[in-house]
């Protein structure tokens, strides 16, 4: 008659917990959600056929918003020296929505615009001539030392200048029009309206060679 302590004493079955751990380990591979850094959100132009050059286009330098960025980080903003961004998406919106010599396709445009951008639009003649094609543009070159960072914050400083003017058109804020996808019909009409008329110009120069104030 085996002991009642060899009763008690069973042997665990070491396979069937192999077979939960795989089983766990598949399950958590196909439900995390691993998160990737989507980098900046910049269409490329499509490759130039180099038989066939892009038109020259002149423009008055009144119609161009000019940003430059030295090796030293310091930037020179329309002529004025200044150690950082801040402010500059204001300035641009004022820039770009500036009639200072409109047609009338920009006429009809301005007076489309909700009353809250018509009351911050100006008739300047010394500032750009309308937000159309063919007027409103900011210029950004940098140089080879200027860092990626500040260059980053002040292509967003410029962008969000644009976005703010896309949003208060649809009745959405700068960051709600930023996220539409247009995946569906209604976002893309959103976007269209937004921007209607008003291009997102915006001319990144090639950058100057290494140097301290170039």
């Amino acid at each position: 008659m085996p002991s009642k302590r060899g009763r008690m004493s069973q042997e665990v079955n070491a396979g069937s917990m192999a077979d939960i751990a795989f089983l766990l380990l598949i399950f958590f591979l196909v439900t995390t959600t691993i998160a990737s850094d989507k980098g900046i959100l910049n269409i490329l132009p499509p490759k130039q056929d180099p038989n066939d050059p892009p038109p020259e286009v002149e423009l008055n330098e009144r119609n161009i918003f000019n940003i430059l960025i030295n090796a030293n980080d310091q930037l020179l903003i329309e002529g004025d020296f200044r150690t950082d961004a801040v402010g500059l998406s204001d300035e641009i919106k004022k820039f770009v929505l500036n009639f200072g010599r409109p047609d009338e396709e920009n006429m009809a445009l301005f007076n489309s615009l909700p009353a809250s951008l018509r009351g911050m639009a100006e008739q300047s003649p010394e500032s750009s001539d309308y937000p159309g094609s063919g007027g409103a543009v900011v210029s950004i070159k940098t140089n080879r030392g200027t860092s990626y960072e500040l260059y980053l914050e002040v292509l967003d400083q410029v962008k969000k200048a644009y976005f703010e003017i896309y949003g208060e058109r649809v009745g959405l804020t700068a960051e709600q029009y930023r996220q539409l996808s247009g995946r569906t019909a209604a976002e893309a009409e959103l976007i269209d309206k937004g921007k209607e008329g008003i291009p997102m110009a915006i001319s990144i120069a090639e950058p100057d060679k290494l140097g301290g104030g170039d």
